[in-house]
C-alpha cells in the first residue's frame, strides 16, 4: 500500500475536534513523503434559496461562507504544513454530501481517505442512505473510518473469508492481508488474520427439518471452514499464532475479538452490490462499523468499478 497522497475529510458541524485530522497528523509519522488534502462540504438550506432574498444575495452569502471554511481549513492544515507537508484545502457548496465527497475522490485520486465516522441510530440503519454506508460501497480507494485517533497503531486485524460466503471475490482476502502488512511495515504493528464463520441457527434448524443430526451438521461446518483457513494461512504466509477463527455472528464475535485483543484497526474487504441487495443483506462492513469500538478500514477489489459514476 503506498500512501502518497492522503485526503481528509472535515466535519463541518464541529468546530473543534477532528478526529480524521489527528489521525492524519499520526499517518504522517509513518508516510514523511506524504502529501494531504482537507475537503470540505458544507450546506446551509436558508442559503440554498426563497422568497426573500434575491439570487444575487444568496450567492454572495454562499461565496462568504465558502470562504470563511477555506479559512478553516487552512488553519487546520497549519500544524501539518509547519511539519514540512504540502496540505492542500477545497470547500465546496454541496447539498448531497456524501455525493460531493465521492466526486473529491474521483478528481482528486488519493491513495487512501480519512473520515470520521459517528455511532448511527436504528432510523439509519433501517430507512435512510448514511454517508459512510454509502461511501463503503462506493468509495474506490482505501476507506479510513476513524473512531478512536488518540490510539496508535500496534495490532492490525485483517478481517478475511476465506470460503467467500459474503461474496468476495478470492483475490480480495491477499490484497487486505497485504494492506495490512503495508500499514504494520510502516508502523511497526502487528497483524493478525481474522475469520468468523456461524452455523445455521440451532432453532432454526429444527423447525425447518433441515438437519437432523445439529451437531454432527455443526462439526462438519467448523471443519470446512478449519481447513479452509489453514489453506489460506498456509498459502499467504499466515503464522499459526496470527491466525485467529471465530464462531458466532460477525456482529458480535468480531467486535468481542477486537476488545479482547486491544485492535487499534480492522481491515475489511467490500463490493458494491444493487440497491435491492444492499436493503435485503447489507455489507459485513456495514453490519460492523457500529459495532467494533476501533478504526476500520475498507478495501475494494482490484478492478473496482463504481456503479454510481457516470461512464
Amino acid at each position: 500500500m503506498d500512501i502518497q497522497h492522503i485526503l481528509v475529510v472535515i466535519d463541518p458541524t464541529s468546530d473543534t475536534d477532528q478526529p480524521c485530522l489527528r489521525r492524519a497528523e499520526q499517518l504522517a509519522d509513518y508516510y514523511p513523503s506524504a502529501r494531504f488534502t482537507l475537503f470540505l462540504s458544507d450546506y446551509i438550506p436558508a442559503l440554498d434559496g426563497g422568497m426573500l432574498f434575491n439570487r444575487d444575495s444568496l450567492a454572495k452569502a454562499r461565496h462568504t461562507l465558502l470562504g470563511h471554511r477555506e479559512e478553516r481549513l487552512s488553519r487546520l492544515a497549519d500544524p501539518l504544513r509547519a511539519r514540512g507537508f504540502t496540505v492542500n484545502t477545497t470547500a465546496v457548496w454541496g447539498k448531497r454530501y456524501e455525493r460531493h465527497i465521492l466526486r473529491a475522490i474521483h478528481e482528486q485520486q488519493p491513495d487512501l481517505v480519512l473520515k470520521t465516522t459517528h455511532h448511527h441510530n436504528l432510523l439509519k440503519r433501517l430507512v435512510l442512505t448514511n454517508t459512510d454506508w454509502y461511501l463503503i460501497r462506493h468509495c474506490p480507494v482505501p476507506l479510513w473510518l476513524v473512531k478512536q485517533p488518540e490510539h496508535g497503531l500496534k495490532t492490525i486485524g485483517v478481517s478475511v473469508d476465506p470460503l467467500h460466503e459474503a461474496d468476495k471475490p478470492a483475490a480480495l482476502d491477499y490484497k487486505l492481508l497485504a494492506t495490512g502488512r503495508a500499514l504494520a511495515a510502516s508502523s511497526g504493528a502487528r497483524v493478525q488474520a481474522i475469520h468468523c464463520f456461524n452455523p445455521l441457527p440451532h432453532t432454526l434448524a429444527f423447525d425447518t427439518g433441515l438437519v437432523a443430526d445439529y451437531d454432527g451438521y455443526a462439526a462438519q461446518v467448523q471443519q470446512h471452514h478449519v481447513e479452509a483457513f489453514r489453506e489460506f494461512a498456509s498459502q499467504a504466509g499466515v503464522a499459526e499464532n496470527e491466525q485467529h477463527l471465530l464462531r458466532g455472528y460477525p456482529e458480535q464475535a468480531i467486535p468481542d475479538h477486537v476488545a479482547q485483543n486491544g485492535i487499534d484497526l480492522l481491515v475489511m474487504g467490500a463490493i458494491s452490490r444493487s440497491r435491492l441487495e444492499s436493503a435485503l443483506v447489507g455489507h459485513t462492513a456495514e453490519r460492523l462499523l457500529d459495532e467494533v469500538p476501533c478504526d476500520v478500514l475498507i478495501v475494494k477489489p482490484d478492478g473496482f468499478v463504481d456503479p454510481s459514476k457516470p461512464v
